[in-house]
């Protein structure tokens, strides 16, 4: 009677015990393996078309750090040196083993840094997140001479990190491109002596798995944005802007680089939007604004007798403005390798010299010499390109090669109108061998059909 009488009792205690006891070494269980599956969840952006920035929650300490630059001693007045607070802050995060760890710059605050290499590989997914100002010190005078004068921030080696916010990125390019050296300071565009090196803004070198997201910056006293021996690169709603005549202030300049992506974001400044040098491969570009500038380019590319390899570029869905040129591809005499696999389509021109570009002959100088060998240019589609041209140049341009011609190229779709007057000019070609799949304004009669025999006599091997 007396085990009866109390055997209900005993059994709901006893499973009361025991599950309170699973669900702690659950807790604990869960807590140890969020590193892990972060490390999945990255793997898995791969074959994502839009990386986002993992998900993580502020509140939760085992999956996410947030560190503000402020509790390592950053000021924020844009006066004060806050160099070794970014760094510490870095430092602190990189080795980190939370699933993300994000360093915030705050808004309402602009933080002096110096010429700086942020350096990994990192224990896991890195977030800088800039909602205040970040600036350099202002101009050559006041750069330390023992630091870089080619960049100023740089990420080395990272692998899965989101550069984002809401606030401004701000070069302070003005004083340098007042040295004497830059293009518009001599006579006539000419360069005068003296020292011209000039920092790039932001540089990632060596790294993967990136995104690029939201921010503004401007007046860089170089490039803006460089990435060099990088993949899997995702840029999306950034706002560049340079004033027209700023030199060498490009965009967006990718190298040694694969799987890029650059979506919805407007650039105006005194150079390319976009520039894609050698070694790039797989690249979208979709919904630009580009100009003021030098427009979208390929290139330049074989300078110094190189091999230059390109490959699976597509440029769609954009605006192009009041640039120098539109869409363009670029290379000097002597170099060797190719540019294959390009698709323009879907642009839209306004008031733009040169639309449509391939130059072969690029040079900088009148002095260049005529060289034999070339970088091979074949496999290229303009499609629905449409809108006006600046009538000091022709609408179309395709100045290829004497011994290596530029090879299958396919126009449809092409609408290009002076932007001033009723006169629309004829286009140029040189040595170009293509096909017309419409009609096209204006008429484009100077393509070459079928393949040069000189293409056989040359090492244009595919890259």
């Amino acid at each position: 009677m007396f085990r009866m009488k109390h055997s209900p009792i005993s059994p709901l205690a006893f499973s009361t015990f025991f599950l309170t006891l699973f669900l702690l070494v659950q807790a604990r269980h869960h807590s140890h393996t969020k590193h892990k599956h972060s490390h999945s969840h990255k793997s898995s952006k791969h074959s994502n078309p839009a990386p986002p920035t993992p998900p993580h929650n502020e509140n939760n300490n085992n999956s996410s750090v947030v560190l503000d630059v402020r509790t390592f001693g950053a000021i924020g007045d844009g006066k004060t040196d806050d160099t070794e607070s970014f760094k510490m802050a870095w430092d602190t995060a990189c080795q980190s083993e939370s699933a993300v760890n994000a360093i915030l710059v705050p808004q309402g605050f602009s933080f002096l840094i110096q010429s700086t290499i942020f350096t990994g590989p990192c224990q896991s997914f890195m977030v800088l997140k800039v909602d205040g100002t970040l600036m350099p010190p202002d101009g050559p005078e006041y750069w330390p001479k023992n630091n870089s004068r080619h960049q100023w921030l740089v990420f080395y080696r990272i692998n899965g990190m989101s550069l984002e916010g809401s606030g401004l990125i701000d070069g302070r390019g003005e004083k340098w491109w007042d040295l004497p050296c830059k293009p518009h300071k001599g006579p006539n565009g000419t360069t005068l002596p003296g020292p011209c090196d000039s920092p790039i803004a932001i540089r990632f070198f060596m790294s993967s798995n990136l995104t690029v997201h939201g921010l503004r910056i401007k007046n860089s006293p170089q490039f803006h944005f460089r990435f060099d021996g990088c993949k899997n690169v995702h840029i999306e709603s950034i706002y560049i802007t340079a004033p027209k005549l700023s030199p060498n202030t490009d965009g967006i300049h990718i190298e040694n680089t694969d799987e890029v992506k650059i979506y919805n974001s407007v650039i105006s400044n005194g150079d390319d939007c976009v520039s894609i040098g050698s070694g790039c491969n797989d690249v979208d570009i979709k919904n630009i604004t580009c100009g003021p500038g030098h427009g979208i380019s390929i290139g330049s590319l074989g300078n110094h007798n190189s091999r230059a390899c390109v490959s699976k570029v597509v440029v769609r869905d954009s605006l192009i403005k009041m640039t120098d040129n539109g869409v363009r591809i670029k290379t000097w005499q002597g170099g060797s390798g190719s540019v294959s696999g390009v698709t323009f389509n879907n642009i839209h021109m306004v008031s733009v010299r040169n639309p449509i570009i391939i130059d072969q002959f690029y040079c900088l100088t009148k002095d260049c010499t005529n060289k034999t060998s070339a970088v091979s240019v074949s496999n290229i589609i303009y499609t629905n390109i449409r809108g006006t041209y600046d009538i000091r140049s022709p609408p179309m341009r395709f100045a290829c090669s004497d011994s290596v011609p530029c090879t299958n190229l396919t126009l449809s779709e092409i609408e290009l109108l002076p932007a001033e007057g009723d006169i629309v000019h004829d286009p140029f070609c040189w040595n170009a061998y293509g096909d017309l799949e419409t009609l096209t304004i204006p008429p484009v009669s100077c393509l070459l059909e079928g393949t040069p025999q000189s293409v056989s006599d040359f090492d244009i091997t595919r890259c």
